[in-house]
């Protein structure tokens, strides 16, 4: 009998293989340097047109992103949980199986991290990047690279690392300096 989280791999890892233009879709949702450029015009813009914001939170954004990174490899480790092309048969594997373990997906975590920390400073942006973090996470699934549920728990951990650092620099940066300069 197959569990909930396999069944739903299947499912989703299923439609793999089916349709071309779709296959490239989910490829490019799950290539990082497809964010890249779009990522690197987006900071020059908000230093542009925020400055005093943005000197503080882009640091800590690429510094929160790498930290993400680096719980995510770690937990993979202490979780131990094998990939599904690890594991199960006829798995459509579109990006390689991969070497390491599967929870977290560090897709989701990352994307999710810098997509709340976006979300929390800009709640207007939230039309473009909750998708995207979403299109993401099930990209990773069907590419066949993770369950469901190793999305999920990224998606968890990202949105509670990027929205709390968010809010953090909300009250105790922004907050300050609009009061200082109201001195």
């Amino acid at each position: 009998m197959m569990s909930f989280d396999e069944e739903l791999f299947r499912v989703i890892n299923g439609w793999a293989g089916q349709f071309p233009a779709l296959d490239w879709f989910m490829l490019q949702c799950s290539q990082e340097s497809n964010l890249l450029i779009p990522v690197i015009l987006a900071v020059v813009y908000w230093g542009w047109i925020k400055w005093d914001e943005a000197k503080f939170a882009a640091p800590t954004l690429g510094l929160l992103i790498g930290l993400s990174d680096l719980l995510g490899g770690q937990l993979k480790n202490v979780i131990g949980r094998s990939r599904p092309c690890q594991v199960l048969a006829q798995v459509h594997e579109m990006v390689g199986c991969g070497g390491s373990f599967s929870m977290p997906s560090n897709h989701a975590l990352n994307s999710s991290t810098a997509i709340a920390f976006f979300a929390t400073l800009y709640p207007s942006l939230g039309w473009v990047l909750w998708p995207l973090m979403v299109l993401v996470g099930i990209s990773r699934v069907y590419l066949g690279a993770h369950y469901a549920t190793d999305v999920l728990v990224g998606w968890g951990i990202g949105l509670v690392l990027g929205a709390g650092v968010a809010c953090l620099l909300k009250i105790k940066v922004f907050h300050r300096d609009k009061n200082i300069k109201h001195s």
